[in-house]
């Protein structure tokens, strides 16, 4: 089959559906990237695959999302694929609409977090899951990355078949590795008696940054905060810049801003505790790696997190949106480097059961190719 793989930016192409296209190309399918143009896309380019731009935008802005579907429906007419798969909810939508106005065989969607599950006014979530419903008919094959989003679908009658196929990670990549973690904790100056906490995403509100740096004000003098991570240009909101070099001001050596890292397997595995303070998530990535590297995890208790992390057995996990719950865990974890032990072991142990990235990719693949 010829696919075409549709996704907003190249940090979501890179990230979580690089893995699906490899999978397919394996199996002998031509595959196609589709996103907004964007730097990371040298590394697939580099693999061999032909990726095409389309000027997606994060927004609801209505002239831009016409664009971009004008864009797709053009480069789904000259390609004339045999399966459209898309990803993520305005790219998902508008190659759905896109590929099933065509007349495209085979329309697929994987969904990776619903907007009417997001905060904000409830006019947007409204207009979300109108969406949602009015695009379910127009898909053969729809996914999700946890059995919450899979349950949020046939619950809300957007799709009766509705199926969890869970994120994945490679654990020959994401594993704990005393090489690293000697080399790099001498390179980022944490003794041996700091508590390395660790924060990977992008630096946006929505990732629970202001609350984890309030937090880090009521944690012992070891809890160290690496951040790993940018802000994308494409990101909206608040600029936590001026935040973050305040937090550095005041906590000197404890706050650390790493950039964006294509190592971060060595920043896992040279962490000790893994935090993830989101007011919302779908299945995070980022959870599996830290796992999968043996870390302890402080998180919220949102979607797909609560899939991941066992309560008191993985990690400890907290109300979104406040501070004081969230240092108080961290505390916990930093003095406590028997239960950090204990809790990365049985992480690890799930992460292995649960989300590994080839048998997950596989289940995924199965369904596309029906």
């Amino acid at each position: 089959m010829k696919i075409l793989e549709v996704v907003n930016v190249d940090f979501s192409l890179v990230h979580f559906v690089l893995p699906v296209m490899r999978a397919l190309r394996t199996r002998g399918h031509e595959v196609i990237g589709v996103c907004a143009d964007g730097h990371l896309l040298a590394a697939p380019r580099a693999e061999g695959f032909r990726i095409e731009p389309v000027p997606f935008a994060r927004n609801l802005n209505p002239l831009a999302q016409l664009r971009a579907l004008s864009a797709l429906r053009a480069l789904i007419r000259r390609e004339k694929p045999d399966l459209v798969h898309g990803h993520g909810p305005i790219a998902g939508l508008l190659a759905r609409l896109a590929a099933r106005s065509a007349g495209v065989p085979r329309v697929a969607f994987t969904c990776h977090g619903f907007l009417f599950n997001q905060p904000g006014p409830w006019w947007r979530r409204s207009l979300a899951l109108a969406l949602e419903r009015a695009a379910g008919p127009f898909t053969d094959v729809f996914l999700t990355v946890s059995e919450t989003e899979a349950e949020d679908a046939r619950r809300l009658r957007i799709h009766p078949r509705a199926t969890a196929v869970l994120n994945g990670r490679d654990p020959a990549r994401f594993r704990p590795d005393p090489a690293a973690r000697a080399a790099l904790r001498a390179e980022l100056d944490a003794g041996p008696e700091d508590c390395v906490i660790v924060a990977v995403s992008r630096l946006v509100v929505e990732k629970g940054y202001r609350e984890l740096l309030r937090a880090m004000d009521s944690t012992p003098p070891n809890a160290v905060l690496w951040i790993v991570g940018e802000r994308l240009s494409s990101d909206r909101g608040e600029d936590l810049a001026p935040r973050f070099a305040l937090a550095e001001a005041r906590l000197g050596r404890r706050v650390r801003r790493l950039g964006y890292r294509a190592d971060v397997a060595r920043v896992m595995a040279a962490a000790d505790v893994f935090c993830l303070p989101s007011y919302t998530e779908a299945m995070p990535m980022t959870v599996i790696e830290a796992m999968m590297c043996g870390l302890p995890v402080v998180a919220t208790r949102v979607g797909g997190i609560c899939e991941q992390v066992v309560e008191g057995e993985t990690g400890l996990l907290v109300p979104p949106m406040e501070a004081a719950p969230l240092a108080d865990a961290l505390t916990r974890m930093a003095a406590d480097p028997a239960l950090r032990a204990r809790m990365g072991e049985a992480g690890r142990a799930r992460a292995l059961e649960r989300f590994d990235e080839a048998r997950n990719i596989a289940r995924a693949v199965a369904l596309l190719e029906g």
